[in-house]
Protein backbone atom coordinates (compact mmCIF):
# COMPACT_ATOMS: atom_id res chain seq x y z
CA UNK A 1 0.00 0.00 0.00
CA UNK A 2 1.34 3.34 -0.99
CA UNK A 3 1.84 5.37 1.89
CA UNK A 4 1.27 9.20 1.80
CA UNK A 5 2.09 11.54 4.52
CA UNK A 6 1.72 15.42 4.59
CA UNK A 7 2.81 17.93 7.10
CA UNK A 8 0.88 21.07 8.12
CA UNK A 9 3.22 23.94 8.65
CA UNK A 10 2.52 27.71 9.06
CA UNK A 11 2.81 30.45 12.04
CA UNK A 12 1.45 29.69 15.37
CA UNK A 13 -2.16 31.00 15.71
CA UNK A 14 -3.11 30.48 12.13
CA UNK A 15 -5.70 27.50 12.62
CA UNK A 16 -3.01 24.20 11.58
CA UNK A 17 -4.96 22.40 14.90
CA UNK A 18 -7.98 22.98 13.55
CA UNK A 19 -7.68 21.77 9.95
CA UNK A 20 -5.81 18.78 11.71
CA UNK A 21 -8.45 17.87 13.49
CA UNK A 22 -11.20 18.31 10.55
CA UNK A 23 -8.91 15.62 8.27
CA UNK A 24 -8.03 13.54 11.22
CA UNK A 25 -10.90 14.03 13.54
CA UNK A 26 -8.33 13.80 16.39
CA UNK A 27 -9.81 16.30 18.72
CA UNK A 28 -6.19 17.52 19.16
CA UNK A 29 -5.94 20.31 22.13
CA UNK A 30 -5.99 24.10 20.06
CA UNK A 31 -5.19 27.08 21.52
CA UNK A 32 -6.02 30.99 21.42
CA UNK A 33 -1.96 31.03 22.85
CA UNK A 34 1.67 30.83 21.15
CA UNK A 35 3.38 28.63 22.68
CA UNK A 36 2.56 24.50 21.55
CA UNK A 37 5.55 22.39 21.27
CA UNK A 38 3.73 18.92 20.98
CA UNK A 39 3.40 17.56 17.39
CA UNK A 40 0.69 16.27 16.27
CA UNK A 41 0.31 12.66 13.80
CA UNK A 42 -2.62 10.57 13.11
CA UNK A 43 -3.83 9.16 10.00
CA UNK A 44 -6.71 10.72 7.64
CA UNK A 45 -9.23 9.00 5.17
CA UNK A 46 -9.70 10.70 1.37
CA UNK A 47 -13.41 11.32 1.34
CA UNK A 48 -14.52 9.85 -1.46
CA UNK A 49 -18.07 9.39 -2.72
CA UNK A 50 -17.52 6.20 -5.01
CA UNK A 51 -16.95 4.51 -2.29
CA UNK A 52 -20.18 5.10 -0.49
CA UNK A 53 -22.34 4.35 -3.94
CA UNK A 54 -20.32 1.17 -4.16
CA UNK A 55 -21.69 0.22 -0.14
CA UNK A 56 -25.17 0.75 -1.36
CA UNK A 57 -25.11 -1.92 -4.30
CA UNK A 58 -22.69 -3.92 -2.13
CA UNK A 59 -23.88 -3.58 1.38
CA UNK A 60 -19.85 -4.89 2.78
CA UNK A 61 -18.50 -5.31 5.82
CA UNK A 62 -16.14 -3.14 5.69
CA UNK A 63 -15.59 0.11 3.59
CA UNK A 64 -11.87 1.08 3.57
CA UNK A 65 -10.76 4.47 2.10
CA UNK A 66 -7.94 5.14 1.02
CA UNK A 67 -6.03 7.36 3.76
CA UNK A 68 -3.26 9.63 4.41
CA UNK A 69 -0.97 10.57 7.39
CA UNK A 70 -0.84 13.95 8.72
CA UNK A 71 1.80 15.63 10.68
CA UNK A 72 0.66 18.88 12.75
CA UNK A 73 4.09 20.80 13.27
CA UNK A 74 4.01 23.67 16.27
CA UNK A 75 3.68 27.06 14.72
CA UNK A 76 6.80 28.27 13.24
CA UNK A 77 8.56 31.90 14.14
CA UNK A 78 11.24 33.27 13.14
CA UNK A 79 14.80 31.78 14.06
CA UNK A 80 13.08 28.61 14.68
CA UNK A 81 12.14 26.68 12.30
CA UNK A 82 15.22 23.75 12.02
CA UNK A 83 14.04 21.93 15.43
CA UNK A 84 10.18 21.74 14.73
CA UNK A 85 10.71 20.83 10.64
CA UNK A 86 12.69 17.84 11.61
CA UNK A 87 9.75 16.71 12.12
CA UNK A 88 8.34 16.97 8.36
CA UNK A 89 11.51 15.81 7.24
CA UNK A 90 10.37 12.67 5.37
CA UNK A 91 6.75 14.06 4.13
CA UNK A 92 5.45 13.63 0.61
CA UNK A 93 3.60 17.09 0.75
CA UNK A 94 3.08 20.27 2.70
CA UNK A 95 0.17 21.97 4.00
CA UNK A 96 1.05 25.78 4.45
CA UNK A 97 -1.45 27.31 6.45
CA UNK A 98 -1.92 31.15 6.01
CA UNK A 99 -4.13 32.83 8.16
CA UNK A 100 -6.56 36.03 6.56
CA UNK A 101 -9.32 35.36 9.02
CA UNK A 102 -10.23 38.34 11.39
CA UNK A 103 -10.48 37.76 15.11
CA UNK A 104 -9.68 39.96 17.94
CA UNK A 105 -9.08 37.56 20.62
CA UNK A 106 -6.55 35.98 18.70
CA UNK A 107 -3.50 37.68 18.41
CA UNK A 108 -1.27 37.23 15.22
CA UNK A 109 2.12 36.92 16.08
CA UNK A 110 3.16 39.79 14.04
CA UNK A 111 0.64 41.91 15.41
CA UNK A 112 -1.24 42.66 11.80
CA UNK A 113 -2.67 40.31 8.98
CA UNK A 114 -0.65 40.35 6.10
CA UNK A 115 -0.81 36.81 4.50
CA UNK A 116 2.07 37.50 1.76
CA UNK A 117 4.70 38.24 4.47
CA UNK A 118 3.20 35.12 6.12
CA UNK A 119 4.36 32.93 3.23
CA UNK A 120 7.65 34.66 2.66
CA UNK A 121 8.61 33.90 6.69
CA UNK A 122 7.38 30.28 6.46
CA UNK A 123 9.88 30.04 3.18
CA UNK A 124 12.70 31.81 4.71
CA UNK A 125 12.41 29.03 7.65
CA UNK A 126 12.49 26.40 4.95
CA UNK A 127 15.27 27.69 3.29
CA UNK A 128 17.10 27.90 6.20
CA UNK A 129 16.18 24.75 7.20
CA UNK A 130 17.88 23.40 4.11
CA UNK A 131 20.68 25.28 4.26
CA UNK A 132 21.27 24.05 7.89
CA UNK A 133 21.29 20.11 6.55
CA UNK A 134 23.95 20.87 4.04
CA UNK A 135 26.06 22.52 5.67
CA UNK A 136 26.31 19.70 8.10
CA UNK A 137 26.75 17.27 5.78
CA UNK A 138 29.26 19.27 3.52
CA UNK A 139 31.12 19.67 7.12
CA UNK A 140 30.78 15.97 8.10
CA UNK A 141 31.88 15.19 4.36
CA UNK A 142 35.44 17.46 4.85
CA UNK A 143 36.19 16.18 8.27
CA UNK A 144 36.61 12.50 6.68
CA UNK A 145 39.83 11.42 5.54
CA UNK A 146 39.58 10.41 1.24
CA UNK A 147 36.36 12.56 -0.75
CA UNK A 148 36.08 9.79 -3.56
CA UNK A 149 33.66 8.16 -5.57
CA UNK A 150 30.41 8.81 -4.06
CA UNK A 151 30.72 11.54 -1.75
CA UNK A 152 32.59 13.29 -3.91
CA UNK A 153 29.64 13.65 -6.43
CA UNK A 154 27.47 14.15 -3.56
CA UNK A 155 29.96 16.75 -2.21
CA UNK A 156 29.45 18.78 -5.74
CA UNK A 157 25.85 18.42 -5.86
CA UNK A 158 25.26 19.86 -2.33
CA UNK A 159 27.27 22.60 -2.75
CA UNK A 160 25.23 23.29 -5.79
CA UNK A 161 22.51 22.98 -3.25
CA UNK A 162 23.85 25.98 -1.19
CA UNK A 163 24.30 28.44 -3.69
CA UNK A 164 20.67 27.62 -4.65
CA UNK A 165 19.70 28.25 -1.13
CA UNK A 166 21.68 30.93 -0.92
CA UNK A 167 20.31 32.88 -3.43
CA UNK A 168 16.96 32.18 -2.12
CA UNK A 169 16.17 29.75 -4.12
CA UNK A 170 13.93 26.49 -3.11
CA UNK A 171 15.60 23.28 -4.33
CA UNK A 172 13.57 22.52 -6.96
CA UNK A 173 15.19 25.30 -8.77
CA UNK A 174 18.72 24.40 -8.32
CA UNK A 175 18.86 23.13 -11.70
CA UNK A 176 20.33 19.47 -10.57
CA UNK A 177 20.44 16.73 -13.05
CA UNK A 178 18.79 13.18 -11.90
CA UNK A 179 21.82 11.91 -11.33
CA UNK A 180 22.87 14.42 -8.65
CA UNK A 181 19.38 13.88 -7.11
CA UNK A 182 20.24 10.38 -6.84
CA UNK A 183 23.11 10.99 -4.72
CA UNK A 184 21.10 13.19 -2.50
CA UNK A 185 17.88 10.86 -1.92
CA UNK A 186 18.74 10.45 1.76
CA UNK A 187 18.85 13.77 2.57
CA UNK A 188 15.15 15.12 3.37
CA UNK A 189 14.93 18.37 1.89
CA UNK A 190 12.36 20.50 2.76
CA UNK A 191 12.04 22.85 -0.24
CA UNK A 192 11.78 19.94 -2.90
CA UNK A 193 8.25 19.09 -1.14
CA UNK A 194 4.98 19.82 -3.36
CA UNK A 195 3.13 22.24 -1.40
CA UNK A 196 -0.56 23.39 -1.15
CA UNK A 197 -1.32 26.52 0.40
CA UNK A 198 -4.56 27.13 2.74
CA UNK A 199 -5.61 30.25 3.24
CA UNK A 200 -7.48 29.97 6.89
CA UNK A 201 -10.74 33.05 6.44
CA UNK A 202 -13.41 33.59 8.33
CA UNK A 203 -17.26 33.52 7.59
CA UNK A 204 -17.56 36.92 6.39
CA UNK A 205 -15.33 36.64 4.03
CA UNK A 206 -16.38 32.98 2.96
CA UNK A 207 -19.20 34.84 1.83
CA UNK A 208 -18.16 37.44 0.47
CA UNK A 209 -15.80 35.48 -1.57
CA UNK A 210 -12.78 37.91 -0.87
CA UNK A 211 -9.99 38.23 1.70
CA UNK A 212 -7.50 41.09 2.23
CA UNK A 213 -4.59 40.22 0.51
CA UNK A 214 -5.90 38.05 -1.96
CA UNK A 215 -4.32 38.95 -5.27
CA UNK A 216 -1.10 38.87 -3.58
CA UNK A 217 -1.25 35.31 -2.34
CA UNK A 218 -2.76 34.32 -5.82
CA UNK A 219 0.33 36.03 -7.24
CA UNK A 220 2.99 34.37 -5.08
CA UNK A 221 1.35 31.10 -5.83
CA UNK A 222 1.24 31.50 -9.30
CA UNK A 223 5.15 32.34 -9.95
CA UNK A 224 5.89 29.11 -7.72
CA UNK A 225 3.10 27.15 -9.44
CA UNK A 226 1.29 26.06 -5.93
CA UNK A 227 -2.63 25.45 -5.74
CA UNK A 228 -4.55 27.60 -3.05
CA UNK A 229 -8.00 26.75 -1.16
CA UNK A 230 -9.63 28.78 0.76
CA UNK A 231 -11.21 27.35 3.62
CA UNK A 232 -13.12 28.81 6.44
CA UNK A 233 -11.96 26.42 9.34
CA UNK A 234 -14.12 27.55 12.31
CA UNK A 235 -17.31 27.28 9.67
CA UNK A 236 -15.61 23.59 8.93
CA UNK A 237 -15.53 22.66 12.36
CA UNK A 238 -19.00 23.53 13.33
CA UNK A 239 -19.99 21.32 9.58
CA UNK A 240 -18.32 18.48 11.09
CA UNK A 241 -20.14 18.64 14.85
CA UNK A 242 -23.36 18.48 12.31
CA UNK A 243 -25.49 14.95 11.91
CA UNK A 244 -25.34 13.92 8.40
CA UNK A 245 -28.74 15.18 7.34
CA UNK A 246 -28.11 18.72 9.54
CA UNK A 247 -25.08 18.80 7.44
CA UNK A 248 -26.33 18.26 4.10
CA UNK A 249 -28.72 21.69 5.25
CA UNK A 250 -26.43 23.59 6.44
CA UNK A 251 -24.36 23.36 3.74
CA UNK A 252 -26.88 24.28 1.04
CA UNK A 253 -28.10 27.44 2.80
CA UNK A 254 -24.50 28.67 2.66
CA UNK A 255 -24.22 27.88 -0.53
CA UNK A 256 -21.33 25.36 -0.17
CA UNK A 257 -21.08 22.03 -2.32
CA UNK A 258 -19.26 20.10 0.01
CA UNK A 259 -16.87 20.88 3.19
CA UNK A 260 -13.95 22.07 1.88
CA UNK A 261 -11.74 19.47 3.82
CA UNK A 262 -13.04 17.01 1.24
CA UNK A 263 -11.23 19.25 -1.75
CA UNK A 264 -8.63 19.96 0.23
CA UNK A 265 -7.82 15.83 0.99
CA UNK A 266 -8.29 15.31 -2.84
CA UNK A 267 -6.01 18.29 -3.81
CA UNK A 268 -3.32 16.47 -1.49
CA UNK A 269 -3.73 13.59 -3.19
CA UNK A 270 -3.81 15.33 -6.82
CA UNK A 271 -0.72 17.33 -6.01
CA UNK A 272 1.11 14.11 -5.07
CA UNK A 273 0.14 12.78 -9.01
CA UNK A 274 -2.15 9.91 -7.06
CA UNK A 275 -5.36 8.11 -7.91
CA UNK A 276 -7.39 5.50 -6.48
CA UNK A 277 -8.56 2.33 -8.37
CA UNK A 278 -11.60 0.70 -6.66
CA UNK A 279 -12.19 -3.20 -5.56
CA UNK A 280 -15.92 -4.07 -4.60
CA UNK A 281 -17.19 -7.07 -2.89
CA UNK A 282 -20.16 -8.63 -0.27
CA UNK A 283 -16.80 -8.64 1.86
CA UNK A 284 -15.19 -4.92 1.85
CA UNK A 285 -15.20 -1.97 -0.94
CA UNK A 286 -11.66 -0.54 -0.64
CA UNK A 287 -10.19 2.74 -2.33
CA UNK A 288 -6.38 1.37 -3.35
CA UNK A 289 -3.59 4.32 -3.73
CA UNK A 290 -1.63 4.02 -6.59
CA UNK A 291 0.60 6.62 -8.51
CA UNK A 292 -1.12 8.34 -11.98
CA UNK A 293 0.52 6.17 -15.19
CA UNK A 294 0.66 2.35 -12.69
CA UNK A 295 0.18 -0.56 -15.01
CA UNK A 296 -2.44 -3.42 -14.29
CA UNK A 297 0.27 -5.41 -13.08
CA UNK A 298 1.98 -3.41 -10.45
CA UNK A 299 -1.82 -1.76 -9.56
CA UNK A 300 -2.33 -5.85 -8.45
CA UNK A 301 0.64 -5.75 -6.28
CA UNK A 302 -0.79 -3.25 -4.08
CA UNK A 303 -2.99 -5.64 -3.51
CA UNK A 304 -1.14 -9.16 -2.74
CA UNK A 305 2.12 -9.48 -4.23
CA UNK A 306 0.79 -12.85 -5.26
CA UNK A 307 -1.50 -11.28 -7.24
CA UNK A 308 0.91 -9.51 -9.01
CA UNK A 309 3.17 -12.34 -9.59
CA UNK A 310 0.16 -14.35 -11.20
CA UNK A 311 -1.77 -11.83 -12.88
CA UNK A 312 -3.38 -12.96 -16.00
CA UNK A 313 -6.17 -9.97 -16.59
CA UNK A 314 -7.57 -7.18 -14.79
CA UNK A 315 -11.29 -6.66 -15.35
CA UNK A 316 -12.53 -3.30 -15.56
CA UNK A 317 -15.45 -1.31 -15.34
CA UNK A 318 -15.44 2.67 -15.28
CA UNK A 319 -17.02 4.04 -12.13
CA UNK A 320 -18.99 6.21 -14.26
CA UNK A 321 -20.67 3.19 -16.24
CA UNK A 322 -21.48 1.86 -12.86
CA UNK A 323 -23.13 4.73 -11.37
CA UNK A 324 -25.38 5.51 -14.87
CA UNK A 325 -26.33 2.06 -15.32
CA UNK A 326 -26.67 0.98 -11.40
CA UNK A 327 -26.14 -2.47 -11.39
CA UNK A 328 -22.58 -4.39 -12.30
CA UNK A 329 -24.71 -7.42 -14.80
CA UNK A 330 -26.43 -4.44 -16.81
CA UNK A 331 -22.65 -2.82 -17.20
CA UNK A 332 -22.15 -6.01 -18.16
CA UNK A 333 -24.84 -6.91 -20.85
CA UNK A 334 -23.67 -3.88 -22.37
CA UNK A 335 -20.16 -4.66 -23.40
CA UNK A 336 -18.77 -1.92 -20.50
CA UNK A 337 -16.44 -4.46 -18.86
CA UNK A 338 -13.06 -4.92 -20.25
CA UNK A 339 -10.77 -7.54 -19.84
CA UNK A 340 -7.24 -5.42 -19.90
CA UNK A 341 -3.32 -7.14 -20.40
CA UNK A 342 -0.62 -6.38 -17.64
CA UNK A 343 0.26 -3.26 -19.41
CA UNK A 344 -2.98 -1.42 -19.23
CA UNK A 345 -2.40 1.89 -17.91
CA UNK A 346 -5.13 2.39 -14.53
CA UNK A 347 -7.42 5.01 -14.62
CA UNK A 348 -8.98 6.96 -11.61
CA UNK A 349 -12.34 5.37 -10.45
CA UNK A 350 -11.31 2.08 -12.18
CA UNK A 351 -13.68 -0.77 -10.59
CA UNK A 352 -10.93 -3.64 -10.99
CA UNK A 353 -11.55 -7.69 -10.62
CA UNK A 354 -8.33 -8.99 -11.04
CA UNK A 355 -7.39 -12.51 -12.65
CA UNK A 356 -4.37 -14.33 -11.37
CA UNK A 357 -2.76 -17.69 -11.03
CA UNK A 358 0.00 -18.89 -8.68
Amino acid sequence: MLALTCGIIGLPLVGKTTLFNLLTQAGAETSAFAGRTKTNIRTAPIPDPRLDFLASLYHPRKVTPATLEVIDVPGLTRGSGAAFLAAVREVDALIHVVRAFRRADVLHVEGNLNPVRDLETINTELLLADLQLVETRLERIASGKKVKGDLLAEQRALQRCREALEAEKPLLEAGLTSEEWQVLRHMGFLTTRPMIIVVNIDEEQLRAGRYEGQEGVEAYAGVRGIPVLKLCAELEAEIARLEPGDREVFLEEMGITEPGIDRLARAIYRRLGLISFLTAGEDEVRAWTIKEGTSARAAAGKIHSDIERGFIRAEVVNFSDLERLGDMNKVKEKGLARLEGKDYIVQDGDIINFRFNV
